[in-house]
């Protein structure tokens, strides 16, 4: 358990580190650009675009509404978190071998760099809520006091995805192949994931998949955030037990596996 709080001490220590080299990657990431950060709003545009009209047109036909909410606004409420957490658990698992250089050079906190990744798409998951909050309020779809089941989400899904890439981080250069592996896992959880289908009628095995799938149910808490008027949170108390103790073991497994690889992992590539 020691290695867990030095491991969280060392965000909470470097936390203003994290944030300014956040910023900074989202900077000379879109510097030469004409549009600039714009294309953090303007590439899951395109991807809802392309799902709407091969899951919402063309699979469903015209209209396929999931309940009383349009497909259009059910699928983007679950692809905006989709591109979040599968964008974030790729960028900080290939955080530290990207920046390998930096971290054996120098005495750099190897852990901050999955940190900084979380939070540079944290930053980008911002801009595109901003339009599924726009669209709640002016449809009332939820509550505005539901709004803060988005607090939770971020903290479940920082939590998640910091868990993961502590994990992927150091295996991705000790094992080269769990790169085609990492990217193979996100594909399959792409479509376990209830983001263009709806948990309602679908067959049972897959449903109980579903309560297994961590991705399901933080992708269900952002859209029971802003979309769905039931509760400000998705799942019951076993839901939430489920997902913090899974993550926790995450954790537990990350941290070691990172303390005792962090100042070996030159020597593997």
């Amino acid at each position: 358990m020691k290695k867990i709080y030095d491991i969280i001490r060392e965000q909470w220590i470097h936390r203003h580190l994290i944030w300014q080299l956040s910023i900074y990657q989202i900077k000379s990431q879109y510097a030469n650009h004409y549009l600039g950060v714009f294309w953090n709003i303007l590439q899951p545009a395109m991807q809802v675009l392309i799902y709407y009209i091969v899951f919402g047109m063309g699979l469903r036909g015209v209209r396929g509404d999931v309940g009383d909410i349009p497909f259009i606004i059910h699928l983007i409420s679950g692809l905006f978190p989709w591109l979040f957490l599968s964008q974030g658990i790729n960028a900080a698992s290939n955080s530290i071998q990207s920046q390998l250089s930096l971290v054996t050079k120098m005495k750099f906190p190897s852990s901050t760099l999955i940190s900084i990744a979380v939070v540079n798409n944290i930053i980008n998951l911002l801009m595109t809520t901003a339009i599924i909050v726009i669209l709640s309020l002016w449809h009332g779809y939820s509550e505005p006091v539901h709004y803060l089941g988005f607090i939770y989400f971020l903290v479940a899904s920082y939590s998640f995805i910091f868990a993961f890439g502590l994990i992927m981080s150091s295996l991705i250069i000790i094992i080269r192949d769990m790169k085609n592996v990492l990217q193979n896992i996100i594909r399959m959880f792409f479509f376990l994931t209830p983001i263009f289908w709806s948990l309602d009628g679908v067959h049972p095995v897959l449903q109980t998949i579903t309560a297994f799938n961590p991705f399901a149910y933080l992708v269900m808490n952002y859209r029971h955030s802003f979309v769905l008027s039931e509760a400000p949170l998705y799942g019951d108390f076993g839901d939430h037990l489920y997902f913090w103790s899974f993550t926790l073991l995450l954790l537990y497994i990350g941290v070691h596996i990172h303390y005792r690889f962090r100042n070996k992992l030159i020597d593997y590539l």
